[in-house]
């Protein structure tokens, strides 16, 4: 498969996998508390990717750590931390949309602290679109409240994917997208994500009563496809395309969280469907790679 392809399919398929987490963090706060999902969500996808960091430690990137540590954090600790958060005060919609602003942020980043160019024509995609994920998340007539904290919370969340993408690309393109991930869940942040799960009281209050196994499961499962298998995919994405292309998958998110909620009882407007055709038609207008 030539890069052009695979890069659409990692799209559509990230897309999916990244657009059913909503549902996973709220079937999870459910049974735990924000800061034990996101605990949780970094500790299970570190456990199972151990093996593969250990036999393969000798391609550590230790001249580039530095920049490891920081993508690591502002792309797999952070922000999971910051979105069960928020989602306990505000809609999936919301955070949605927001979670969108995405390409945007990596545009203002890539400019500012990577000095990537970006084309006229890419920006006008990523406009395109994100008008059409408004549409789409206000579409239904259930907006939810507008809560400042939590919509700041996730701002930050999104700054920090824009960060750790841009990183990525510019510094760390050398190790291969699955040892990468095993580096960035293992190495770096298994030790932090047990420190922060034990602070919540989560080891000597835990039992396993149905209630606890069932949270762990809908955890388990955000962790090994929502975080540890996403994370490869979103790292060979970087590979074969642009951070600008690789943030589009939170414009298609949306949509998968939309057919979330026709599964689950909800009607789709006509309004909703103008808007996802619309994100269709801005990401026809990414085709162009951008210059570096």
């Amino acid at each position: 498969m030539n890069a052009d392809k695979e890069k659409w399919v990692l799209l559509v398929v990230l897309s999916i996998i990244w657009g059913s987490s909503f549902i996973l963090i709220k079937k999870s706060l459910e049974h735990f508390n924000p800061f034990q999902v996101g605990s949780l969500r970094v500790l299970i996808a570190g456990i199972i990717l151990l093996p593969v960091a250990i036999s393969n430690y000798k391609l550590f990137p230790k001249k580039h750590l530095k920049w490891l540590i920081l993508a690591a954090f502002t792309g797999n600790f952070i922000p999971m931390f910051l979105f069960p958060i928020a989602e306990t005060e505000i809609s999936s919609s919301i955070a949605g949309i927001i979670n969108s602003m995405m390409p945007i942020f990596v545009i203002i980043v890539g400019a500012l602290v990577w000095k990537f160019e970006t084309t006229k024509k890419q920006i006008i995609g990523t406009l395109l679109s994100f008008t059409g994920v408004c549409i789409l998340a206000f579409g239904g007539g259930d907006s939810g409240d507008l809560k400042m904290i939590p919509i700041l919370l996730l701002l930050l969340a999104t700054l920090c994917y824009a960060l750790s993408t841009t990183t990525v690309k510019s510094k760390l393109m050398e190790v291969s997208s699955t040892v990468l991930s095993a580096f960035v869940f293992s190495f770096v942040l298994l030790l932090p994500s047990i420190i922060a799960l034990t602070g919540t009281g989560f080891f000597s209050e835990f039992s396993f009563s149905k209630d606890n196994l069932t949270g762990l499961m809908f955890v388990s499962l955000l962790s090994v496809f929502g975080t540890g298998l996403a994370m490869m995919m979103n790292y060979r994405l970087l590979k074969v395309s642009s951070p600008l292309f690789a943030s589009t998958v939170t414009l298609v998110m949306p949509i998968v969280a939309i057919i979330w909620g026709i599964i689950d009882g909800e009607k789709l407007t006509y309004l909703q469907f103008i808007g996802a055709g619309i994100i269709i038609a801005g990401l026809i207008f990414l085709r162009t790679n951008p210059k570096k």
